[in-house]
This record gives C-alpha cells, sequence and structure tokens, in this order.
C-alpha cells in the first residue's frame, strides 16, 4: 500500500551524503536498485540520479512492523528512508562514491510499488532498442542515460553563461513558420483559420536570425528546435536542437574566435578537456585531397595520395581509363597490413564497391621487400618502384588505389580509411581532435534539378576575390563558409551573409532563381535588406551531437531523453498516429489512401 509523505522532507540526494555527515539524521528518498536479505539484516541500495546509496534495515531500529515492510520491497519501488549516517559496518565499496558510508533506518514508507520491469534497470544490460525505447521512462533510470542527461544539461548551462557574458541575447524564433522548400523536406503544419494553407516547422532559424540582425540587436543566441524531415542515421532525428548564434559587424576570423573560447569553455568545464587553441584549419580542397573527407578523422593517418602521375603510362586499363575519362588515380597505405589475407582484401573491395566503386586495385609490400599485386602484371618493375615510393611504402604495408572520377575516389578512399581505421583499433574516444573546414565551394551541381545549388544556403557570401565568377565560372567559387569537425564528425557549420543587395541578386540568377521567385520565396527577408542591413555572420552547433561525442556515445538517441526511432516513430507513444475525423474536418483535409 503506498503511503504520503505526510510532511517529509527530503534532505539530502543519495550521493550527497558522505563522510562528513556521520552522526546525522538524514531523509532520502528513490527507487529501490537491489534489495538483500540476510535475515536479521535487510540490505537495500537506493538509488536516485546522483547514484547509489546502501540503506540498512535492522528490527532493532525500525522496529518489527518497519522490519517486516522492508521485507516486501522489490526493485523499482519508490521509498523514503529517514536513518542516521554510520561508516560501513561490512566491507566498502571503493567503486561507489558513498562506498564507505551506509544508513541505518530508523522509518520507511513505501511512496509507490512498482511491477516487475520489462528489463534490469541497470547499466552493460543487453536489452533490444526497440524494448528500451518502448519503456524509455524506465531505459532513463540506468545511471549511464541519467549521467548523459545531465551531461546534456550542464553543457546548455555552460553555454548560456558563456555566450550571455559575450553580450550574446537570448532570443526566441517562431516555431510556426513559411515554407522554403529549399533543402530537406519541412513538416507541414496545417491552418484551422486559413484552410488549404501550412506552416512549417523550422529547419533552423535562419531567416529569423538573420533579421535580428537587420533589427540592431548585434549578437543572438538560442538552444532552437529544428525539424527535418528526412531519412534517420545515428546521428540525425527528425527534431533536434542546436546552439544558434548569429553576429553583426564581424568576420570569418570573428566568429572562429568566440567559438574556440566557446569549445574550450564548454569541454574544460563539463568533462574535464583542454582543447589546444588555436583550433587548425583546413581548407576544403586541402580536407578532400588529404582525407577524401570535408569532416575528416585526423586522431590517424592513412592520407590519401594522388599517384595519377606514376600510373600516367602504365598497361593497366583501369588506371589508364580513369585518367582519360579527366578522373584520378590515389590510393592510401595501410601501415603493417601488408600481410592481410585475402579474404579481408575481397571483403574491403565489396565495401568500396558500396560506395559506387567498380573495385579496388591493392598492392602488398612483403617483409621481404618484394610485392604482391593484383595488377603488378601491368605495370614495369619501375613503375611500381615508383608507386610504392610515392605511397611511402615499406615492408609489411597494404597499399589500396581507386581509379574513377574524383569526386567518386574521394568518397571511397574517405570510406574506406575509415572503415580500416575501426578495424585496426585506432579510433580512441579518449582522444578530441577538433578541425576548422574552411573555403567551401559556394555551389554543388544537382543533376536532379540540371542547376547550382548552394552547398551551405542562398544567403552565403562567397569569398570576395571569388565573386567575378558567378557569372562566368560558378563551380570554382568558393564561400565565406565554415564548419567545426571533431573526430570526423560536423559539429557545427556557418558562413558570412550576403548583405549586399546586388550580390544576392547575383547569387539567386546562379541558382537559377529570377528575381519574382527569390520574392516569393524570401521576400521578407530581401524587403528588410533595403533598409539598412549590418555585415553579419553566424554558427550553429547539433547539440545532440556534441554531447554525444563528449559522452563518448554512438547514437545520438543515448543522448536525448525521448528519441525517435528511424522511421521517424515513437515506440513509446505511438506517434505519429491517426486523429478524428472532427479534427480533420475543422482543417478541410482529407485523407486519401494510397495504393501500394
Amino acid at each position: 500500500m503506498a503511503e504520503s509523505m505526510k510532511g517529509l522532507r527530503r534532505t539530502h540526494r543519495c550521493t550527497e551524503i558522505s563522510n562528513g555527515n556521520i552522526g546525522q539524521q538524514v531523509t532520502v528518498m528513490g527507487w529501490v536498485q537491489k534489495r538483500r536479505n540476510l535475515g536479521s539484516l535487510i540490505f537495500v541500495d537506493l538509488r536516485d540520479r546522483s547514484g547509489l546509496l546502501q540503506i540498512v534495515f535492522d528490527e532493532n531500529d525500525i522496529g518489527a512492523a518497519g522490519f517486516e515492510k522492508a521485507g516486501t520491497l522489490r526493485s523499482e519501488f519508490v521509498i523514503a528512508v529517514v536513518g542516521g549516517v554510520e561508516k560501513r559496518s561490512g566491507a566498502t565499496n571503493p567503486n561507489l562514491k558513498t562506498g564507505d558510508i551506509e544508513i541505518r533506518a530508523t522509518e520507511l514508507r513505501i511512496l509507490s510499488e512498482a511491477q516487475t520491469p520489462p528489463f534490469p534497470v541497470e547499466d552493460g544490460i543487453n536489452t533490444k532498442d526497440e524494448l528500451r525505447l518502448k519503456y524509455r521512462y524506465l531505459d532513463l533510470r540506468r545511471p549511464e542515460l541519467q549521467k548523459n542527461i545531465l551531461m546534456r544539461s550542464k553543457a546548455c548551462q555552460v553555454v548560456r553563461d558563456f555566450l550571455s557574458q559575450e553580450g550574446f541575447l537570448e532570443i526566441e524564433t517562431p516555431m510556426l513558420t513559411k515554407s522554403t522548400p529549399e533543402g530537406a523536406r519541412d513538416y507541414l503544419v496545417p491552418s484551422r483559420v486559413h484552410p488549404g494553407n501550412f506552416y512549417a516547422l523550422p529547419q533552423s532559424p535562419q531567416l529569423f536570425k538573420q533579421l535580428l540582425m537587420c533589427s540592431g540587436f548585434d549578437r543572438y543566441f538560442q538552444l532552437a528546435r529544428c525539424f527535418r524531415d528526412e531519412d534517420l542515421r545515428a546521428d540525425r532525428q527528425p527534431e533536434f536542437t542546436q546552439i544558434d548564434m548569429e553576429l553583426s559587424f564581424v568576420d570569418v576570423d570573428d566568429v572562429i574566435d568566440v567559438n574556440e573560447r566557446l569549445l574550450a569553455k564548454l569541454f574544460r568545464e563539463v568533462i574535464g578537456v583542454e582543447v589546444p587553441l588555436p583550433i587548425p584549419r583546413m581548407t576544403w580542397a586541402e580536407a578532400m585531397n588529404r582525407y577524401g573527407s570535408d569532416k575528416p578523422d585526423t586522431r590517424f593517418g592513412m592520407e590519401l595520395v594522388d599517384v595519377s602521375e606514376e600510373v600516367k603510362g602504365c598497361g593497366f586499363g583501369v588506371f589508364t581509363g580513369a585518367l582519360e575519362a579527366g578522373g584520378t588515380v590515389r590510393g592510401i597505405n595501410a601501415k603493417g597490413q601488408g600481410a592481410m589475407p585475402r579474404k579481408k582484401i575481397d571483403a574491403l573491395v565489396d565495401f568500396a564497391k558500396g560506395y559506387g566503386a567498380k573495385g579496388l586495385a591493392y598492392l602488398a609490400v612483403q617483409e621481404d621487400g618484394s610485392l604482391k599485386s593484383s595488377f603488378a602484371k601491368f605495370m614495369t618493375e619501375d613503375q611500381l618502384k615508383a608507386l610504392v615510393e610515392k605511397m611511402e611504402g615499406r615492408p609489411g604495408d597494404l597499399l589500396l588505389f581507386a581509379a574513377d572520377k574524383t569526386k567518386l575516389v574521394w568518397d571511397v578512399l574517405g570510406g574506406l580509411r575509415l572503415e580500416l581505421a575501426k578495424q585496426l583499433g585506432l579510433l580512441d574516444k579518449n582522444v578530441y581532435k577538433f578541425l576548422w573546414i574552411t573555403e567551401f565551394p559556394q555551389f554543388e551541381y544537382s543533376e536532379e534539378e540540371n542547376r547550382y545549388v548552394a552547398m551551405h544556403h542562398p544567403f552565403t557570401m562567397p569569398m570576395e576575390e571569388d565573386l567575378p565568377l558567378l557569372e562566368t565560372d560558378p563551380g570554382k567559387v568558393r564561400a565565406k563558409a565554415y564548419d567545426i569537425t571533431l573526430n570526423g564528425t560536423e559539429i557545427g557549420g556557418g558562413s558570412v551573409r550576403i548583405f549586399q543587395e546586388d550580390v544576392q541578386e547575383r547569387m539567386f540568377e546562379a541558382l537559377g532563381f529570377t528575381k519574382e521567385a527569390a520574392y516569393e520565396r524570401f521576400g521578407f527577408l530581401l524587403n528588410a535588406f533595403q533598409y539598412g542591413v549590418p555585415p553579419h555572420a553566424g554558427l550553429a552547433y547539433g547539440l545532440d551531437r556534441l554531447v554525444m561525442l563528449m559522452a563518448k556515445m554512438d547514437s545520438i538517441r543515448d543522448v536525448i531523453a525521448f528519441p525517435k526511432v528511424k522511421d521517424a516513430s515513437c515506440l513509446m507513444t505511438d506517434a505519429p498516429n491517426v486523429v478524428d475525423e472532427k479534427q480533420l474536418d475543422e482543417l478541410a483535409l482529407h485523407i486519401v489512401e494510397q495504393e501500394n
């Protein structure tokens, strides 16, 4: 039978009690983690969000009725305990913060009973994700997840404190806004009072934060909820949180400076890690050429090497064919892997094919210096020697090559170096390698739309020296855009914004928008720009990804209280779900069943 608190007040959380409280009377409340009945004594591990505390029930202290009640306790019962803090009478537990003390109970109240949970509420459980997410409220009681959510909360607090001290104002932007379908798909919200019209949930506060700069607020930030109707991955959810900011009267270096200091403070205060400043910078072109990725993991080497010159005149058709088609031949050196079994090499070939490669060429440098290769018979001894020398091959190394269009070669080898790093245990989660990527291409060509599209968004400022290329060679225009990456994950990105009307019009023209089409989509921003707009720039972090890396987790689901699964549904609440016909009628909506 559940009891009320009857005026009881908690004096401490479990791990707030220490040796300094020995001899004091305390009141603690929480969940029963485990009960051990030794006949004359009953031991209970009490759990709250701070950790575990041992409670001792002795009939001599709590009386016969209280001792009998303690004997009925089961896992996940919610209880209140009054008692004295003592040094542990038995063995201490060095793994617990409270491992050398215990509470000798004088009063027990059962505040709530519990059914047997569908899985143990403890770390290290081997429970299917689907079950954990269906009972997320139980999953969230586990110490590991509680620690992650507490870390997230602390990170948010540090961000708010730092940005406030730097003169940023926290301003909320609308959640119901206009759909601007340039990027990911919007989540649409029907309007009851405007039948047939829809709001869109924001993919980001981009336009509004630029308007705030037009409004003279100078420095803005927000922990913004954002929504994108796109396919999910381990580091992606349909709704997520951005640390969003915008600054006036700044350029690239100003944004990078304030964010480097923010990251240093965040990592120091939340997880005790010192971030060396300044954070290294690398242009997009250099990152692609060296790592095959615009978010390279620099915790290990295995960099890409362009060997197009070395194989130019060889007799291997795969190499020469790629070069004749305007592509490249590049390789990576898997140090010390020259003796890799053929079966494993074949698996790497299949991995490369998953990226669209036709295959993968390999050359193993044997311990005696001899070469074992899939293409040696097509090349002279001098050509092979030059190739190995270019790759800095040494006895015991495995050289892997891809030949195709440059972008595909980047993708294949960029993915392959990460796969090898995983297999070889080179990805140390205790190492934090930050890197700024700068000077992104302004545009990328969309075969689907048969036009150039903005790599970031249409309001990104081109590099001033590239402005003449907007009309003549847009593919070569570089953007004043920057991403901050950590251990091969993009954790944030931003850019300097276009603030001159003539440059913005040229940008829209390069994207294939007429002036009328641009005003139809972004008219409210373009109109605001006619009334005096300061130079401005901004950046947004994915808070979920950032905390995931700080917590050394593999999925952002482990740092979000109530995440969705791959099809964007919630297993706990069964969302999304059907609604009443009456609600649809009010919104002037009719559901049409689609035929499979």
